[in-house]
Protein backbone atom coordinates (compact mmCIF):
# COMPACT_ATOMS: atom_id res chain seq x y z
CA UNK A 1 0.00 0.00 0.00
CA UNK A 2 2.76 2.71 1.28
CA UNK A 3 4.80 1.52 -2.19
CA UNK A 4 1.34 2.45 -4.58
CA UNK A 5 0.89 5.94 -2.68
CA UNK A 6 4.43 6.48 -3.17
CA UNK A 7 4.62 5.92 -7.12
CA UNK A 8 1.41 7.92 -6.81
CA UNK A 9 3.02 10.72 -5.34
CA UNK A 10 6.54 10.17 -7.66
CA UNK A 11 3.93 9.88 -10.79
CA UNK A 12 1.76 13.04 -9.98
CA UNK A 13 5.10 15.50 -9.37
CA UNK A 14 6.25 14.42 -12.15
CA UNK A 15 3.63 15.27 -13.87
CA UNK A 16 2.69 18.70 -12.44
CA UNK A 17 6.19 20.00 -12.73
CA UNK A 18 6.64 19.22 -16.16
CA UNK A 19 6.44 22.68 -17.80
CA UNK A 20 3.07 24.44 -17.99
CA UNK A 21 4.43 26.72 -20.28
CA UNK A 22 7.03 27.66 -23.14
CA UNK A 23 9.12 30.70 -22.42
CA UNK A 24 10.91 32.44 -24.37
CA UNK A 25 11.90 36.40 -25.56
CA UNK A 26 10.10 38.60 -27.84
CA UNK A 27 13.63 39.69 -29.73
CA UNK A 28 11.59 42.84 -30.93
CA UNK A 29 10.42 44.70 -27.75
CA UNK A 30 12.98 42.35 -25.55
CA UNK A 31 9.98 41.42 -23.12
CA UNK A 32 9.36 37.93 -21.64
CA UNK A 33 6.74 35.79 -23.35
CA UNK A 34 4.95 32.53 -22.42
CA UNK A 35 3.00 30.12 -24.55
CA UNK A 36 0.64 28.57 -22.48
CA UNK A 37 0.65 24.23 -22.83
CA UNK A 38 -1.83 22.86 -25.22
CA UNK A 39 -0.88 25.01 -27.86
CA UNK A 40 -0.63 23.89 -31.56
CA UNK A 41 2.43 26.45 -32.93
CA UNK A 42 2.38 25.74 -36.63
CA UNK A 43 2.50 27.58 -39.53
CA UNK A 44 -0.52 29.20 -40.02
CA UNK A 45 -2.56 29.23 -37.30
CA UNK A 46 -3.06 31.68 -34.67
CA UNK A 47 -1.96 31.38 -31.00
CA UNK A 48 -2.21 33.48 -27.67
CA UNK A 49 1.20 34.69 -25.97
CA UNK A 50 1.47 36.41 -22.37
CA UNK A 51 3.63 39.07 -23.11
CA UNK A 52 5.43 40.18 -19.43
CA UNK A 53 4.91 43.99 -20.80
CA UNK A 54 1.62 43.97 -22.92
CA UNK A 55 -0.69 40.41 -21.50
CA UNK A 56 -2.04 38.24 -23.80
CA UNK A 57 -1.65 38.81 -27.16
CA UNK A 58 -2.60 36.46 -30.40
CA UNK A 59 -0.35 35.95 -33.28
CA UNK A 60 -0.40 34.52 -36.66
CA UNK A 61 2.55 32.09 -37.07
CA UNK A 62 4.21 32.55 -39.85
CA UNK A 63 7.21 30.30 -39.58
CA UNK A 64 9.15 27.78 -37.10
CA UNK A 65 12.58 27.59 -37.16
CA UNK A 66 15.08 25.73 -34.77
CA UNK A 67 18.40 27.20 -33.85
CA UNK A 68 20.56 25.13 -31.67
CA UNK A 69 18.78 25.19 -28.37
CA UNK A 70 16.03 27.77 -29.36
CA UNK A 71 13.27 28.09 -31.76
CA UNK A 72 12.48 30.98 -33.87
CA UNK A 73 8.83 31.64 -34.36
CA UNK A 74 8.22 34.19 -37.06
CA UNK A 75 5.21 35.96 -36.31
CA UNK A 76 1.97 38.47 -37.32
CA UNK A 77 0.77 40.25 -33.75
CA UNK A 78 -3.14 40.06 -35.34
CA UNK A 79 -4.17 43.39 -33.71
CA UNK A 80 -1.36 45.59 -35.28
CA UNK A 81 -0.30 43.61 -38.03
CA UNK A 82 3.45 43.89 -37.10
CA UNK A 83 5.68 41.09 -37.58
CA UNK A 84 8.18 39.69 -34.60
CA UNK A 85 10.26 36.94 -33.65
CA UNK A 86 9.71 34.97 -30.38
CA UNK A 87 12.83 32.95 -29.62
CA UNK A 88 11.63 30.33 -26.96
CA UNK A 89 13.64 27.73 -25.22
CA UNK A 90 13.87 24.33 -26.88
CA UNK A 91 14.13 22.49 -22.85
Amino acid sequence: MRRSILLAVVIASTTFTEAFAWDGTNTTTGSNVEIERGQLVRSGRTIEVYDSTQGYKEYDVDSIRRFGRTVEIEATDTSTGESTTLEMDDE
